[in-house]
C-alpha cells in the first residue's frame, strides 16, 4: 500500500492542480442565485457544486490508481491521458452556436467532477447511500416533468450508470420522436460498427488508359477547403482538399503530366441525396464527396445556406486548387474510378472519435448522417438513408440493448418519423460507459457540458453550469434532452427526458434544464 501511495502522490497533485482552476472558474459562476424551483424543491447551487467538485477530486485519484491508460484498442491518446492524471481540460470546444470561423476547434474547459466520474472505475461512484429522509426521487422529478410547457405527453428514466439501476421512470418504454438525441444511438451504432479509430479517405486516381483524373469520395464529412495552416492547422487536423490538391499535383508533373481530364466518383454513397425535410439550412445534400459540408458560408457549424451539388462543388474547388498548383483541367463531372486506377493521393479524416465528439456537442447533422451511412456500408447494407436506419438498428439489438418501441429512419433525428425510448436513450448511455467497452466512451465525452460547450454553452449558466453533459433535441412540438449528471451523493447518474406536444420550444427547454437540474442537486433514494 505504502508503495502505490508514494507512486500515485505525483500524479494526483498534478491533478488536483490541474482541476483546481476549473473548480474555482465553476464556483465563481455558480454562485446562489434567486431560485427559479418552488420553495419546497429550490436546489442550493453551492451545496451540489461543491460536493460534486469533491467527489471529483477523489475519483481522480480512484482513476489514477485503479484504471490506469486504456489500452491501444479503446480511447485515443488524448482521453487516455485525461484519464491517467486529469493533467489537461477534457473533451472539446466545437464552437459556440452562430459563430462563423474556419480556425479549428479549441480544448474549452470541461467539468472535473463529471469527467472524472465519467472516466472512473466500476464501483467508484456508488460509495454513499442517500441521507436519511431524503425524499423519493419521484417526488421532486414527478411536479417538474408535469410542468404545462411540456406539452401532453412525455417520458423519463433515470438510471444509476454504475449498477445499471432504474431509479426512476414514466413512459419509459413508449417510443417518442426524439429529435437530436437520436445522435446518442448513431453515435454508438457507429463507434461499435467500425471503432473509435476508424478513418475516412478522400483520394485522387489516375487512369491510367485515359489520363483521366478521378477525385473519389470517401464519405468524409469533414473534408475543407479552408486554409488550415498555423492555428487551425493544430487543431483537430481535419483533412485539406488544398493538401490534396499539392500532393496530386506533384505526383502529375512527377509523370510529366500538367493537363487532365477531371471527374469525380461518389458512387460510394446510394439512394436519395436529399433528406425528406428536403432543402434545408440544417443539412446539405448527403453525398460520398464534399467540402466544408457544402456550406456557402464560412461558418463551421450551426444552420447555413448550402449548395445544391456538394460533389460538383468540391470538384470544382479541387480544380481551382490544382490550377494554382500548375495543372490545369477540363470542368469536372461525374464519373467513376475503375479497379485499375493508380491512387496519387489521399487524404484522412480525424478518428471517428472525434467525429463522434464534434457531432454530439455540435449537433452537427451532416455528419451524423454520413456515420449512419459509414456504419451501413461496414455492416453490409447500402450507404443510404434506409440501409443507415437499418444498420444503426441492428448494430443497437446486437448489443443487446432495449429496442422495443424504437424505430429510425435516419441518423441525425431530423425525420420526425423516428422513435426512441428513454429507457432505450439511458442504456445508450450506460452502455457508453461500460469500462468493457472503452471505445464507446467519445459517446460520453462528446457530450456538451452545461454552460460550457456546443448546445448547451448558453443554458445552465445560473444552475447547473459543468455538472451536467446532455445531448438536446428539438423539432416542432418535440422537446428531448439526454446525459449524464453526478449527483449529491457522487453518484453518476444517466437520464432521458422527452416531450411532445410542445408548444413553446424556449419554455419547454426551461423546463427539461429545471429538472434536470433539480436531479443534479438530489440526493434522493
Amino acid at each position: 500500500m505504502e508503495r502505490i501511495a508514494n507512486a500515485v502522490r505525483p500524479r494526483l497533485a498534478r491533478a488536483r492542480a490541474a482541476a483546481k482552476p476549473q473548480v474555482a472558474r465553476l464556483t465563481r459562476a455558480l454562485r446562489p442565485q434567486p431560485a427559479r424551483l418552488p420553495r419546497r424543491q429550490a436546489v442550493r447551487t453551492w451545496q451540489y457544486t461543491a460536493g460534486a467538485a469533491t467527489v471529483g477530486l477523489a475519483l481522480a485519484a480512484g482513476v489514477v490508481t485503479a484504471a490506469g491508460p486504456w489500452d491501444a484498442n479503446g480511447q485515443r491518446t488524448a482521453e487516455r491521458d485525461h484519464a491517467a492524471a486529469l493533467e489537461r481540460p477534457g473533451g472539446a470546444d466545437h464552437g459556440r452556436s452562430g459563430t462563423s470561423s474556419t480556425a479549428a476547434p479549441r480544448p474549452a474547459p470541461s467539468a472535473a467532477p463529471v469527467l472524472a466520474a465519467l472516466d472512473g472505475p466500476v464501483g467508484a461512484l456508488d460509495t454513499k447511500k442517500a441521507a436519511p429522509g431524503a425524499k423519493p426521487l419521484s417526488d421532486v422529478l414527478g411536479p417538474l416533468l408535469d410542468a404545462s410547457a411540456l406539452g401532453g405527453d412525455h417520458a423519463a428514466a433515470v438510471v444509476d450508470v454504475v449498477t445499471g439501476r432504474r431509479l426512476y421512470g414514466t413512459g419509459s418504454g413508449k417510443g417518442f420522436a426524439p429529435a437530436s438525441t437520436t445522435k446518442i444511438a448513431t453515435a454508438v451504432a457507429a463507434l461499435s460498427a467500425l471503432g473509435p479509430d476508424h478513418r475516412l479517405t478522400t483520394r485522387a486516381a489516375l487512369e491510367p488508359d485515359t489520363g483521366e483524373l478521378v477525385l473519389v469520395g470517401g464519405g468524409d464529412p469533414t473534408l475543407t477547403a479552408h486554409d488550415t495552416t498555423g492555428e487551425a492547422g493544430g487543431g483537430e487536423d481535419w483533412a485539406s482538399l488544398r493538401a490534396l490538391a499539392t500532393d496530386t499535383a506533384k505526383a502529375l508533373r512527377k509523370r510529366g503530366i500538367r493537363k487532365v481530364t477531371l471527374s469525380y466518383d461518389t458512387t460510394l454513397y446510394t439512394g436519395p441525396a436529399l433528406h425528406t425535410i428536403g432543402v434545408n439550412d440544417n443539412l446539405a445534400p448527403v453525398s460520398a464527396l464534399t467540402v466544408d459540408e457544402g456550406r456557402t458560408d464560412d461558418s463551421t457549424r450551426g444552420p447555413a445556406h448550402r449548395v445544391t451539388d456538394p460533389a460538383k462543388d468540391a470538384a470544382g474547388k479541387f480544380a481551382v486548387l490544382l490550377k494554382d498548383a500548375g495543372i490545369t483541367t477540363t470542368p469536372p463531372g461525374p464519373s467513376k474510378a475503375t479497379t485499375r486506377a493508380q491512387t496519387l493521393a489521399t487524404v484522412s479524416s480525424p478518428p471517428l472519435s472525434a467525429l463522434v465528439e464534434r457531432m454530439l456537442t455540435n449537433s452537427d447533422n451532416d455528419i451524423a448522417e454520413h456515420l449512419a451511412r459509414q456504419t451501413a456500408l461496414t455492416s453490409g447494407e447500402p450507404g443510404s438513408f434506409d440501409g443507415g436506419a437499418k444498420a444503426i438498428s441492428a448494430r443497437l439489438t446486437k448489443l443487446g440493448l432495449p429496442m422495443s418501441g424504437a424505430s429510425f429512419h435516419d441518423g441525425s433525428g431530423l425525420n420526425r418519423d423516428d422513435r426512441l425510448t428513454a429507457d432505450l436513450l439511458t442504456a445508450l448511455l450506460v452502455t457508453a460507459g461500460d469500462p468493457g467497452r472503452p471505445g464507446l466512451r467519445p459517446v460520453l465525452t462528446g457530450l456538451p457540458v452545461a454552460g460550457f460547450t456546443g448546445t448547451l454553452t448558453h443554458r445552465y449558466t445560473d444552475g447547473a453550469a459543468g455538472v451536467i453533459r446532455a445531448k438536446t433535441g428539438t423539432l416542432t412540438g418535440v422537446n428531448t434532452l439526454a446525459g449524464t449528471v453526478v449527483d449529491t451523493d457522487g453518484r453518476l447518474l444517466a437520464f432521458a427526458f422527452l416531450a411532445s406536444g410542445t408548444t413553446d420550444p424556449l419554455q419547454a427547454q426551461s423546463a427539461l434544464d429545471t429538472t434536470a437540474t433539480a436531479l443534479a442537486g438530489c440526493g434522493c433514494r
